[in-house]
């Protein structure tokens, strides 16, 4: 594989490398250990299992001619849709309706309509001579029924990636910033709900005295006040109690230490026990004992963090940042815009699940189950996460880039 020609060998390295490291992150969070008592589970077997899947997978997406991926786009989109719909039909896992069992394995849909729905977007927003108000009218039909249907699951965290993805393709389209902050004014007014009713009203005041001054239309401007205000009244009202529990928590973890704050509790004190160079490999203390739950998925970091230390995890960091430099580097020469849209996407879900995941491991961001991409078990995440990557190489060799 690293022979074909424009191969980015640095970007296949990163992800190869990083899953590689996710496989022996999974193994000690699937050993637990109390004195002579030794308990092993297949976490990091499946896991194996799937990385072995994607390398075939990897060679024929760089393979398979464009015409055929882009034939599979609009159909790809319709049956993630399907399987979004499904999933809300099968038994409940842990709350929520995520999940389709299939023998030993779990399908996850969310994750396939996360690249079915920025291929499809990215197509939509590259036809040209379209102006801007129907680019974001075409992105947010696409966006808002795999969101809608994740809600429902419900789903909170997957929806943000979603949201951010969508923001991003838009800005990748050569849509107005102005327009977009539009579009985030109600999400930062519900934000400021949460700080003080005051801080909200302000800053919908003063938002719609912005739009006044640029003179832009007075619909425009009545019904972005509308939403402002609806969306800080409703706000509450629409989100369960468990979710309503986790944001007062992030504010204050100690209000609920024994609940909704444990999980973030004990996952700073896992980092911060690891110090500079870590307890050692397969010693984790809040691992073995069982304090900090789903240390598989969601807060695999603080396994990582916890038994490695401060050294290794900025190892991690570098890997992660390398990668999305890779990332970066190949936006700046794709010009073909379908393919750059659809790069910008990739990128902006990639880079927002690592901040999430890492951020709520040391609690700057509220518990939102997004796993650690590449790291955190699941194979459903680590296959669709692959794909992308290699979508993005496909572009590279492919000449994605020749105007």
């Amino acid at each position: 594989m690293l022979k074909i020609k424009n191969f980015d060998t640095g970007l296949f390295m990163a992800w190869f490398i990083l899953v590689s490291l996710g496989i022996v992150t999974i193994y000690t969070a699937s050993i637990t250990t109390y004195g002579e008592f030794y308990h092993v589970n297949n976490y990091y077997v499946k896991q194996f299992i799937f990385f072995m899947a994607i390398i075939p997978i990897f060679y024929l997406v760089l393979k398979i001619p464009f015409f055929i991926i882009d034939a599979l786009i609009i159909p790809g989109y319709i049956i993630s849709i399907i399987l979004l719909v499904i999933v809300l039909f099968t038994p409940e896992i842990n709350g929520s309706n995520r999940w389709i069992q299939i023998g030993t394995f779990r399908l996850q849909p969310s994750e396939i309509a996360k690249i079915t729905t920025i291929l499809i977007v990215s197509k939509f927003l590259a036809k040209p001579h379209q102006g801007d108000l129907r680019k974001i009218f075409i992105g947010f039909a696409l966006v808002i029924t795999p969101i809608f249907l994740i809600m429902i699951e419900p789903d909170f965290g997957t929806t943000l990636v979603f949201w951010v993805t969508i923001f991003a393709m838009l800005l990748a389209a050569d849509v107005p910033i102005i327009y977009l902050l539009i579009l985030l004014a109600p999400i930062i007014s519900i934000s400021l709900v949460i700080l003080s009713p005051f801080s909200s009203l302000f800053f919908i005041l003063l938002f719609s005295f912005v739009m006044f001054k640029l003179k832009f239309h007075w619909v425009i401007q009545a019904v972005s006040f509308i939403a402002n205000i609806f969306a800080s009244l409703v706000f509450w009202q629409i989100l369960k109690p468990y979710q309503i529990n986790r944001i007062l928590t992030f504010i204050d973890p100690t209000r609920d230490p024994l609940g909704a704050g444990y999980q973030v509790i004990q996952s700073k004190i896992a980092i911060g026990s690891g110090g500079l160079w870590g307890k050692g490999f397969l010693h984790g203390t809040q691992k073995n004992l069982d304090f900090l739950p789903e240390h598989h998925t969601d807060f695999i970091f603080s396994v990582y963090g916890e038994e490695l230390g401060f050294l290794l995890s900025l190892v991690l960091f570098s890997l992660f940042f390398f990668l999305l430099i890779k990332i970066i580097k190949s936006i700046d020469k794709i010009y073909v815009l379908e393919r750059k849209i659809a790069t910008v996407g990739i990128f902006s879900f990639l880079f927002f699940q690592m901040f999430v995941n890492i951020g709520m491991n040391i609690g700057i961001v509220p518990t939102t189950g997004v796993p650690l991409p590449f790291i955190s078990y699941g194979g459903s995440n680590l296959v669709i996460n692959s794909i992308s990557i290699a979508l993005i190489q496909k572009y590279i060799v492919e000449k994605g880039f020749m105007k």
